[in-house]
């Protein structure tokens, strides 16, 4: 079997695909290494997405392996082998899925090398979304495959590649939101925070599709009349119907999107503390310096710890404000490493003195960043990138902090602290007096 399977891999188009889908992956990868960067979990789920362009490859990959042998009138010759048919078909449909297997993993291989250094967290689900993710490459050319031995034509293969795009981006928008479009959607899901995921459930639901589609697939290739391909609807309608009732909607689809250990904390061993998510934990040795440099300016506050923001908008969570805590945004930028580390301190000294999320229409933007300015002793109008002040009330609040002694300003810059964690007006603190 091996040595049969060794020269149906030289003599089909299985290596030439591979090197195809190989050489269109990583270049889609490496062009936009901002989005999976993040981690293991952004970088898996990113190759789903690239889905759109790597199966429809596959999927002409197959109808052009099928349309060949039609072209070589070999079908004829293979008929009149005293073997059954599937034994024929196994080497064929063995090697192409050898071929986009190897194609798919050695992509995910060839990106990992560039986030190693800094990705330490592997969520299990991550070797779940892989798994689909192959599965649904194995089900595209075997597709083509069947595909193009009922409509063995030279336009075949382009034409199944077009119209597998298409379908692939624009189908999941005819389903409902949530669930049941991502089920049947081999592309999986988008990554809206650091902390997304696909649940186990949604990854079972998308592979019991996906092998619905595989064996509709092999039952189109193997079958010698046409009228019998119709015996291929019944994998697609039980996988469907099991798919449906498999993965779960609403509030319960929502929930497993996020991975809240991916959100816990981890922290360094001494003080002051400095807290990111797991998801960051690669970080932390770029991120501790420089937020116990932003606390110790923040000696005069009651703030004696940076922890993460971990808040996300779906699900919404949010970290409850605690006086005593500054929380910090941590970026990754397109190497893996912290992102725009020039501006971090800038960053979490203007939240600390913003106050909660809940605060709404309190926040007062311009006297944090004036602050921010002030303990860092640096003028606004040399703004770090990234930090553009174009208000002129930023400037002014900060030449009024800068006249002042350096107790009183100390005592303003506390009371400005305080007043916006509870929610205050901080307007008028820098310029009036202290509270």
């Amino acid at each position: 079997m091996i040595r049969i399977l060794g020269i149906e891999l030289r003599r089909s188009v299985s290596v030439g695909a591979a090197l195809l889908i190989i050489a269109v992956g990583a270049i889609v990868f490496h062009a936009t290494a901002g989005r999976w960067s993040t981690g293991w979990m952004a970088l898996v789920t990113t190759q789903r997405e690239y889905l759109a362009v790597l199966s429809p490859l596959a999927m002409a990959a197959g109808a052009w392996q099928s349309y060949r042998e039609h072209r070589a009138n070999v079908a004829e010759l293979f008929a009149g082998v005293p073997r059954p048919r599937p034994q024929r078909i196994v080497p064929i449909l063995a090697a192409t899925a050898l071929a986009v297997l190897a194609a798919y993993l050695l992509t995910l291989l060839a990106t990992g090398p560039r986030i190693a250094g800094t990705a330490r967290y592997l969520p299990p689900a991550a070797y779940a979304v892989v798994a689909v993710g192959v599965l649904t490459m194995i089900a595209s050319v075997w597709l083509g495959l069947a595909v193009g031995r009922m409509v063995p034509a030279l336009a075949t293969a382009p034409a199944l590649a077009v119209a597998g795009f298409v379908l692939l981006v624009f189908a999941p928008h005819a389903l409902p939101d949530g669930g049941i479009s991502v089920a049947f959607s081999p592309m999986g899901t988008s990554m809206f925070s650091d902390y997304d995921t696909v649940g186990g459930a949604v990854s079972t639901a998308q592979a019991l599709w996906m092998a619905a589609v595989a064996l509709a697939a092999v039952v189109l290739f193997a079958v010698r009349k046409r009228v019998l391909g119709l015996t291929a609807l019944l994998p697609l309608a039980v996988g469907a119907t099991v798919t449906a009732l498999v993965v779960p909607t609403g509030a319960a689809y929502d929930r497993s999107t996020l991975d809240t250990v991916a959100q816990e904390l981890v922290c360094t061993d001494d003080a002051p503390r400095v807290c990111v998510s797991r998801a960051h934990k690669g970080l932390l040795p770029e991120v501790a310096p420089k937020a116990r440099h932003a606390l110790d300016l923040l000696s005069k506050t009651p703030v004696t710890e940076a922890h993460e923001d971990t808040t996300t908008f779906f699900p919404p969570t949010a970290p409850t404000p605690r006086s005593d805590t500054a929380l910090m945004t941590v970026s990754v930028d397109k190497r893996g490493h912290l992102a725009d580390a020039d501006e971090f301190e800038l960053s979490l000294l203007v939240g600390a003195f913003t106050g909660p999320y809940s605060c709404e229409d309190n926040q007062n933007f311009p006297v944090a960043v004036a602050t921010a300015y002030w303990l860092l002793d640096l003028k606004p109008s040399d703004s770090l990138d990234g930090f553009p002040l174009d208000d002129p009330g930023t400037v002014t609040l900060w030449k009024s902090l800068k006249k002042l002694p350096r107790a009183e300003a100390d005592a303003r810059v506390t009371a400005v602290h305080r007043a916006a964690q509870k929610c205050r007006d901080t307007n008028n603190i820098l310029t009036r007096g202290t509270r």
